[in-house]
């Protein structure tokens, strides 16, 4: 039996209380994060007994991330958002007992596997953004999508002030002092997975769906007639599938019939890849520029004060991405989205001409990585939410799934090719090379942008997509 359809205000207490178990759990499972990226290149030189692995837990986590996105959002359309987001947090759990266990035995295979667990969880997290817009109202849905964005920052900045206490309870637990921060992650993980579990009921996603299709059976046009039995919110993920080919190929299909869904891919994928390729070879830079040429080259140790500037320059970054995310929401519903996308594109370009020609300055620098991870935020935010609302809503939640791969998949690609560059062209040249990417969205923006006003007709007709 199909079920009654909520009313307005039904649906937007379910919306409302969404976004804060959202927001709560982007608290509680973030600390996870920020506790392993604080410590996991520390850990990672331990137990390897070479420095050579130090990034090796950065990047496990990174591809953990981009490996699982999809397969996260698979679940997600199988059988809800709580699914998904439950399985993930819990991937993240496993992985800091694993964690725990590597310090504890000495294994460094097991602070590998930990580090696949967190980035599983990371994956989930980035797809809580898309939950909080399945029954949000058009007007709102930027504001939403950017509550869940802006807890990550409360997360981002416990986990590595987790240290200190983190000793003391593992202390007081018997464990290694460098156990105790997974110990504290575990317990906010565990509390996340608790609040979604209980609390996401009613599913935000299989309630948006079945409210659409009892929507759609009201309407007697387009060859349906009023009393048409609504398809159950299950069915409509297992129709979904039944599409033809798999996540990826489904995913790819359904963001080519949108002009606005490209351009929105592109904006998530092309900041991520220009805000990582950046902000990962800035402290090398900074080093190199406060203690001096070959500083960083093997046996040179930085020095407390150069760690103090790389670690307020980075901070500082960090603030930039996160703090202003209710701003970055507000500024998408109320300028749109595409111009929101090209406020941020402008942002990151105005961030690698700053930090490039200011490189010798470390107060450029830092003033163009806050810049960098403001204009991440705004096009972040805005690009997920003109996703989120330009796809048919079958072949959304994959969609989504596609864009956290390739968003993943960018970082780990500018990550990669950002020291190649570097060493070639230097830290200008870096930016630079940021600058052009950015420069190709901003002008992809502005041809969709001229093009929709030029059809006043087909912007209508895309509605708040094309906004």
């Amino acid at each position: 039996m199909a079920r009654i359809l909520m009313t307005e205000r039904g649906v937007r207490q379910v919306q409302r209380r969404t976004v804060v178990l959202l927001s709560a759990a982007q608290v509680f499972g973030g600390i996870g994060t920020g506790a392993t990226v604080s410590i996991g290149s520390i850990l990672a030189v331990e137990l390897s007994g070479s420095s050579v692995w130090a990034g090796a837990v950065a990047t496990v986590m990174t591809l953990g991330a981009a490996l699982t996105a999809l397969p996260l959002a698979s679940l997600a359309e199988r059988r809800g958002r709580r699914a998904g987001q439950v399985t993930g947090l819990s991937a993240a759990l496993a992985g800091t007992v694993l964690i725990v266990l590597s310090v504890v035995s000495g294994l460094f295979v097991l602070l590998v596997l930990g580090a696949v667990g967190i980035g599983v969880g990371t994956a989930a997290s980035l797809q809580a953004r898309f939950a909080a817009v399945d029954l949000a109202d058009a007007e709102h849905r930027g504001r939403a999508l950017s509550a869940v964005v802006w807890a990550v920052t409360v997360g981002a900045v416990a986990g590595p002030n987790l240290i200190q206490p983190g000793t003391v309870v593992g202390q007081a637990l018997g464990l290694p002092p460098v156990a105790g921060p997974f110990v504290i992650s575990a317990a906010g993980l565990l509390l996340a997975i608790v609040l979604l579990f209980a609390g996401l009921r009613p599913d935000p996603l299989l309630l948006a769906r079945e409210i659409a299709a009892q929507e759609t059976a009201a309407q007697p046009a387009g060859g349906k007639t009023q009393g048409t039995p609504p398809t159950p919110a299950n069915q409509q993920g297992t129709n979904a599938r039944n599409a033809g080919g798999g996540s990826l190929a489904r995913g790819l299909r359904a963001i080519r019939q949108s002009r606005a869904s490209w351009l929105a891919l592109a904006a998530v994928v092309g900041a991520h890849a220009v805000m990582v390729g950046v902000m990962s070879m800035t402290p090398l830079h900074l080093q190199e520029l406060v203690a001096g040429p070959g500083s960083t080259h093997a046996g040179h140790a930085a020095s407390g004060d150069v760690l103090v500037i790389i670690g307020f320059t980075i901070s500082l970054h960090i603030a930039g991405m996160f703090a202003l995310s209710p701003v970055m929401g507000w500024l998408t519903d109320k300028a749109g989205r595409t111009e929101t996308i090209m406020i941020g594109f402008a942002t990151l370009i105005a961030a690698v001409v700053v930090a490039g020609f200011g490189q010798t300055s470390t107060v450029a620098v830092a003033v163009g990585l806050v810049l960098l991870g403001m204009g991440w935020s705004a096009a972040t935010i805005s690009g997920s939410t003109l996703l989120a609302e330009s796809v048919p809503q079958e072949s959304r939640v994959v969609v989504q799934g596609v864009s956290d791969m390739l968003m993943g998949a960018a970082g780990a690609v500018g990550g990669a090719t950002s020291g190649l560059i570097l060493s070639w062209a230097g830290y200008l040249g870096l930016n630079m090379a940021g600058g052009l990417v950015g420069a190709g969205v901003l002008t992809a923006a502005v041809i969709v942008l001229v093009a929709r006003r030029r059809s006043p007709a087909a912007g209508s007709a895309t509605g708040s997509a094309a906004r």
